[in-house]
């Protein structure tokens, strides 16, 4: 019983956390609560577990998915976690201290290569990219096109369909799932290089 209290004490933790965020710096978390374990599934089954050695996570915000990648990754996995908010990007190292931290994924091509990781066999992201200016999201979409090795899958959620044409001239193929179990509901971009 005091283990399904801690989990809803942190679930609350988090929502509220979110929710905060999202007051102060909407332009920045995207979303009022944290993404559903349904969109937290239909994001992390398209990655290849048994192969992944090198991977990164755009927009990390309360680690939602992080905890998922830190069960599901083979040992070897090298993580990198891009995380703008400074409070969120804290508490995900002391959650999760085998990961490298960074902060804009503005410079993710740059940043991997420095700390040895090369190119990346995955990269998930919940970057609200709705909200960006079309210079930074075209300039963020790119470091993920030039850090990915070839084949490389990179898996991103979004509230419209407003990435589909951008994601298809950059990438050779490109899947899109709906997860209407989610607040707000949301489509899945699995784009392979």
């Amino acid at each position: 019983m005091n283990v399904i209290n801690n989990e809803i004490q942190l679930n609350l933790t988090e929502k509220l956390t979110f929710l905060m965020k999202f007051i102060k710096s909407p332009s920045q978390v995207g979303s009022i609560t944290p993404s559903s374990r349904f969109l937290a599934k239909k994001i992390l089954e398209s990655i290849d577990w048994k192969t992944v050695r090198t991977m990164a996570e755009l927009g990390a915000g309360t680690g939602v998915f992080t905890k998922h990648i830190e069960a599901l990754k083979h040992p070897d996995c090298r993580v990198a976690i891009f995380e703008k908010d400074e409070e969120m990007r804290d508490e995900l190292n002391t959650l999760y201290p085998d990961c490298i931290y960074f902060d804009d994924a503005l410079h993710l091509a740059e940043d991997v290569q420095s700390v040895g990781m090369g190119s990346l066999d995955a990269i998930i992201s919940g970057l609200p990219f709705m909200l960006f200016e079309e210079t930074a999201r075209e300039q963020i979409i790119d470091e993920v096109q030039h850090s990915l090795k070839p084949k490389g899958v990179f898996v991103a959620f979004q509230y419209s369909l407003q990435m589909k044409n951008l994601l298809s001239r950059i990438f050779s193929r490109v899947e899109i799932h709906f997860v209407p179990l989610n607040l707000p509901p949301a489509f899945v971009y699995v784009c392979h290089k």
